[in-house]
């Protein structure tokens, strides 16, 4: 398996793609030292085709709770029974105020994030005004993830400012429908379609350890490549009471890990970003950024605890890797 690991690692720093056949043989791997010796190879690749750069963002809860969708992980659908928060739109000026703090302190990136099937409406012209604003008073560069829209809507959303659109698969098509019934797998995909045809990069990712197999991440992290998508977010489920997956049980370190590398092979120019279930991972995901991660939410996520963004600038720099710089 060395020899194979060694391999994949040869081609795809020469540019070259590798087969889901050549993925799969990968996520057979479960010796120890096979599976550093897997990131050590997927680290080379991020150096090649990344750098040393890591990119910071961080995320505000726009608006809480009552979403209509059953996607079965989480705890702002109002088909379960959890203590997360509920709210409207938050408003302009706590949306500015959390915006500096970031930008004060080095992140990178700052998005809204809105529950629901889709911000439209009042709404949607309520998040054009803020991000207006945003867009002229702050020098960070401005993410949005709004749900499902229509390409005319994220006309608006560039024409705002917003440089990169967040919209996450989830898992794999073939799972798809164990996790969410209320929207399809083809609408997630003509929202990312259509946040490119806008002029926007993409944020598109999923999650890991909701049932699934190693398989389906595998076609997730193809599926990716496919779509062209510039950062993966790759969040470890943080089991919510009073979801569906409340009870599931949590992946290991080394599966973790693994995911991460293989991720990294199959996209090799992406960023990959480690997002929610953070506090998952053995020091917050710092073994990730030697298995091909170079990407993090930062802070607080949307019902969960995060890594302080002090600290997460702290263990970049033990890693010797940077921070990337604005503008």
């Amino acid at each position: 398996m060395r020899e194979y690991i060694k391999s994949i690692e040869e081609k795809v720093l020469a540019g070259q793609g590798i087969s889901f056949e050549e993925a799969m043989k990968l996520a057979d791997i479960e010796e120890k030292e096979d599976i550093v010796l897997l990131c050590n190879s997927a680290n080379k690749v991020r150096e090649c085709f990344c750098g040393r750069e890591v990119d910071l963002c961080t995320i505000m809860n726009a608006k809480s709770g009552s979403c209509t969708e059953d996607c079965k992980f989480c705890a702002q659908s109002a088909h379960y029974k959890t203590d997360v928060e509920v709210y409207g739109l938050v408003s302009k000026e706590d949306a500015l105020k959390l915006a500096r703090e970031n930008q004060n302190e080095g992140v990178n990136r700052f998005s809204l994030v809105t529950s629901g099937r889709g911000t439209t409406g009042r709404d949607f012209e309520k998040i054009l005004d803020i991000y207006e604003e945003l867009n002229r008073e702050t020098k960070i560069d401005l993410c949005a993830s709004l749900g499902i829209l229509r390409y005319e809507e994220l006309v608006k959303l560039r024409e705002n400012g917003i440089t990169m659109y967040h919209h996450n698969l989830e898992t794999s098509r073939e799972y798809y429908d164990k996790i969410c019934t209320t929207h399809s797998y083809d609408e997630r995909i003509d929202t990312i379609n259509a946040a490119s045809r806008a002029g926007m990069l993409v944020c598109c990712g999923g999650i890991i350890g909701l049932g699934e197999s190693l398989r389906d991440r595998i076609n997730l992290a193809f599926q990716l490549r496919d779509l062209g998508v510039k950062s993966i977010p790759i969040n470890v489920l943080n089991p919510i009471k009073g979801t569906p997956l409340e009870n599931v049980e949590s992946l290991s370190q080394d599966e973790i890990l693994k995911t991460i590398a293989i991720f990294r092979l199959v996209n090799p120019e992406a960023l990959i970003r480690l997002a929610g279930g953070r506090n998952k991972i053995d020091e917050f995901g710092k073994n990730c950024f030697n298995a091909g991660a170079n990407a993090t939410i930062t802070g607080n996520y949307l019902t969960t605890s995060g890594n302080k963004i002090c600290d997460d600038m702290k263990m970049v720099s033990e890693l010797k890797l940077e921070v990337r710089k604005n503008g």
